[in-house]
């Protein structure tokens, strides 16, 4: 397994754990750190099923872009910096295993960007979530403007950003920013088992309809319909669909094989 100066990981069971671990900097996002994140995304192993990211410590998941890297930077850098971070973040959304954030501490700009490029974001009670970069000149960067309204409303997304004001996890669920919120002891513990609960079912069926949800939410409506119903149709051509359905009609357990 490669190693990284930046990132953690564990591998167990078909679910891989993806720590981000640049404890000096609360896991501020800097170049290296970003060009290690598109390295193990270019090369994830074939064998993982659902992915967990979170951060290293207990005070932070990401607290952010590294903002000493960012301070000097002229419009055509800053524009390649934000470039760099939103393309690891979109390679995040188009995976085609689920990603679940994990989200232990701060997430604030960056970090909270990423944890909006995942598919399923859990929280610690003692998560705080933000974009605070009006406050320092900028605006979000890693698509921040773009996902933030879009899984938590304009209107969210407008007040969050203009005035920088970050919210606890229980603000963060109420707006639909999460799915769940535990204890920090807990946390952990429910990704995985979420994440256990999705490798039990058939894996291209997963893929499918993550491909599906992220595909058809700007279609119109009877286009995405009709994407939908061709990915259906298409599960028929799995021999997953075969052993699910059969094991189902004989109330037995399914074991699927990717194929």
């Amino acid at each position: 397994m490669k190693e990284y100066e930046f990132l953690k990981i564990d591998l167990a069971e078909q679910v891989c754990t993806l720590t981000i671990s640049a404890p000096k900097s609360l896991n501020a996002l800097n170049s290296n750190l970003l060009k290690e994140m598109d390295d193990f995304l270019s090369n994830l192993y074939p064998d993982i099923r659902v992915l967990i990211i979170t951060g290293d410590g207990e005070k932070s998941f990401v607290a952010g872009a590294d903002i000493s890297e960012m301070q000097p930077l002229n419009a055509e850098e800053g524009e390649r910096f934000g470039a760099a971070g939103a393309s690891v973040f979109r390679k995040i959304e188009t995976l085609p295993i689920p990603v679940i954030a994990a989200v232990n501490g701060f997430a604030l700009g960056g970090g909270c960007e990423l944890a909006l490029a995942c598919d399923i974001r859990l929280a610690a009670s003692t998560a705080k979530f933000g974009q605070p970069e009006v406050g320092l000149g900028i605006i979000p960067g890693f698509s921040g403007t773009y996902r933030l309204a879009k899984i938590a409303g304009m209107g969210v997304a407008k007040e969050l950003i203009f005035s920088a004001r970050a919210i606890k996890a229980d603000e963060a669920l109420r707006v639909g920013l999460v799915n769940a919120v535990y204890e920090p002891e807990e946390l952990m513990k429910e990704a995985i088992r979420l994440a256990h609960r999705i490798v039990k079912n058939a894996p291209i069926a997963v893929r499918y309809a993550k491909e599906c949800i992220n595909e058809e939410y700007d279609l119109p409506a009877d286009e995405a319909i009709a994407y939908e119903s061709r990915m259906f149709g298409k599960c028929f051509a799995t021999k997953d669909q075969k052993t699910g359905m059969t094991a189902f009609l004989t109330k037995q357990d399914a074991h699927f094989t990717n194929e």
